[in-house]
């Protein structure tokens, strides 16, 4: 079993509820702060990963850790005839996501839940294919979270994971530790006041397990394949499995 290391934002409570705080307090500078420090290559991340899925024809699609919505309004325009379902323990975040979605007209295809990712309500084999983007390293316990995520897919059902690394080869593995221990931190608090978020990004991802360690993981929460591509010298990292 994969020991996450506890990372928390705030002092007080549950990893689980620090998190909703956390995001529930920037929800409204998120996307914006997103995209200007990825410079706006996170949306060429987010299609790659929806490209993955297109072959498999998903109509029934949970996005995990749905945040705004981002992916979810990005897949619902990228697949035919899909519906999604975007949950997340962020009320706030959700509150952006849902007024998105209704600003791009895909009310009906697009609805967002609260949910614990590591205990999920809906039944076994509910969804054609489950996605997470930028997510699954908040999970308070990843090897119950990714569990879950096998349990409700249906047998050939698929999952497709997009998440920040830490490159790993010089020189991006030691350009990439400077920009996220300044530039990271220091811009994320002047635009979203908040003093710890983008501090506890950085943490996140040094502490996340990748590549092949995450392969693994994922083949031990119950899936038949998976592998793993990474994008932008390492920055990123695709994940796929098939259950």
């Amino acid at each position: 079993m994969y020991q996450q290391e506890t990372i928390t934002p705030y002092s007080q409570g549950s990893k689980a509820q620090q998190v909703e705080q956390m995001f529930d307090n920037i929800a409204p500078t998120y996307d914006t702060l997103n995209h200007r420090l990825s410079w706006n290559i996170d949306k060429g991340w987010r299609r790659k990963a929806i490209t993955q899925l297109k072959p498999y024809a998903p109509k029934r699609l949970l996005d995990v850790a749905t945040g705004t919505g981002d992916f979810a309004i990005q897949a619902c325009q990228m697949l035919s005839d899909v519906h999604i379902t975007g949950i997340d323990i962020s009320e706030g975040m959700m509150e952006v996501g849902r007024k998105k979605v209704s600003q791009t007209g895909l009310s009906e295809r697009i609805r967002f839940e609260r949910e614990d990712c590591t205990r999920l309500s809906y039944p076994d084999a509910t969804f054609d294919a489950v996605t997470a983007a930028f997510g699954i390293r908040n999970f308070d316990n990843l090897d119950q979270g990714l569990a879950e995520m096998c349990r409700v897919l249906r047998k050939g059902g698929v999952l497709s994971i997009v998440e920040l690394t830490t490159p790993v080869s010089f020189p991006m593995r030691q350009l990439f530790h400077v920009y996220a221990h300044t530039v990271l931190p220091v811009y994320g608090r002047l635009i979203s006041r908040d003093n710890s978020a983008y501090s506890y990004l950085t943490k996140t991802i040094e502490a996340f397990p990748q590549g092949e360690c995450m392969v693994g993981i994922l083949l031990k929460a119950g899936f038949s394949e998976a592998s793993f591509r990474r994008l932008t010298f390492g920055i990123c990292t695709m994940y796929f499995a098939i259950k």
